[in-house]
């Protein structure tokens, strides 16, 4: 069977290495550029002062009038890691089709819905007649590491309109994704006394202090599992680092653990971290001393498709398959565009987010295809003067 343009187009992608860090996005996002570079279709490149290197770029077609459209994907991905790169059963940089999947670094996530999605917006830039509204494609740098840098520079800065419906292009099944969970960060240090261990009373121990810590935090877990969110399930709060003390005969006069709270649609960043204060007073550590600071918020996402704009995509997705509505487990860079969505929002692409970030990434062609079908659709139809 001849290659079609789709396939062509999603190797052309995977041949571009783009990984993240380093984050160096200018020779995907000018090849993007110019691939879009189609009569009609306005082109940008936009990087933030602070890092040249994170280009993202946009296309619009149409004059601004509503309704707004935004097909949005990121170009960068992870590295392949030394350990990784052992496993690939080639070069992840020159794609393969295998078991009807093209296979390749960033085949899945998330170049394979980026390369949907031009097609898409291609194919209605060429065709001829009137459109009645605005199509806008996002290929978005620093998704991997953020976003900071990326989207949410993008949107701040004012480069992206207010939308009447977006698309954030990441790995569902081609099921619609209308949540997924935000993230706190924070670092719980605990200060004690260091004196040599053959009399280790006559010091603070931190670490034993931190204990203390670490188990309430499990306790607060646990009760975390009876807030329920119907798509994306329960908060929950992980302790992923710890580290303190230099040498077995001392002790250790600090301790630092970094933990992981995952938030649910509709939490209060502000309240949860108050929560987590209030557990880190409740334990005594006398006479040592505790304290939790270096917060980092990654916001939730949450849609209710209640426009017809909504209830038409979820609609034509049901056409190929099981459309949902889902919730989507990883975050994604649709938390940086609820303040331009002055509609619904859905996150949505073939492939598992499982299949991201591993030896031999790849995404199932026939997903692919019905993915680049849904959107040309939906363009169409909501576009068509």
């Amino acid at each position: 069977m001849a290659e079609s343009a789709l396939e062509q187009l999603l190797r052309d992608l995977v041949r571009i290495p783009s990984p993240n860090p380093p984050g160096d996005c200018r020779d995907i996002a000018r090849y993007i550029a110019s691939w879009l570079d189609v009569p009609g279709v306005e082109i940008r490149t936009l990087h933030p002062p602070e890092k040249v290197m994170a280009e993202s770029v946009i296309a619009t077609l149409g004059d601004g009038s509503p309704p707004v459209i935004m097909l949005h994907a990121h170009i960068d991905t992870v590295p392949v890691a030394a350990d990784e790169a052992e496993r690939w059963s080639r070069n992840p940089f020159e794609p393969w089709v295998a078991d009807e999947a093209i296979y390749g670094k960033g085949s899945v996530d998330d170049k394979g819905v980026l390369a949907a999605m031009m097609m898409a917006f291609r194919d209605l830039a060429q065709e001829a007649g009137a459109l009645a509204g605005t199509v806008v494609l996002v290929g978005a740098a620093e998704e991997e590491t953020g976003g900071q840098l990326g989207t949410r520079w993008l949107a701040e800065s004012g480069h992206l309109p207010p939308c009447d419906f977006i698309v954030v292009g990441e790995q569902t099944a081609n099921r619609v994704a209308v949540a997924h969970k935000g993230v706190l960060r924070a670092t719980v240090r605990t200060r004690g006394r260091s004196v040599h261990a053959t009399n280790p009373d006559r010091g603070v121990n931190a670490i034993t202090a931190m204990a203390k810590l670490v188990s309430a935090l499990e306790v607060y877990h646990r009760e975390l599992r009876g807030r329920k969110h119907p798509l994306v399930g329960n908060p929950s709060c992980n302790v992923g680092t710890i580290q303190g003390g230099s040498t077995a005969n001392a002790v250790p006069d600090t301790c630092e653990v970094r933990l992981d709270r995952r938030m649910v649609p509709r939490e209060d960043p502000d309240v949860v971290k108050e929560e987590l204060e209030a557990v880190v007073r409740s334990v005594d550590v006398s006479p040592a001393t505790a304290e939790i600071g270096e917060f980092l918020v990654s916001s939730w996402f949450e849609s209710d498709l209640a426009t017809p704009l909504g209830q038409t995509f979820l609609r034509l997705a049901g056409e190929v398959g099981e459309a949902g509505p889902v919730g989507y487990l990883p975050g994604s860079d649709a938390k940086h565009l609820m303040g331009v969505a002055r509609g619904d929002m859905v996150v949505f692409g073939p492939g598992s987010y499982e299949e991201a970030h591993a030896a031999d990434e790849h995404v199932s062609l026939p997903e692919l295809r019905d993915c680049q079908g849904v959107l040309s659709r939906f363009l169409k139809v909501v576009l068509s003067a």
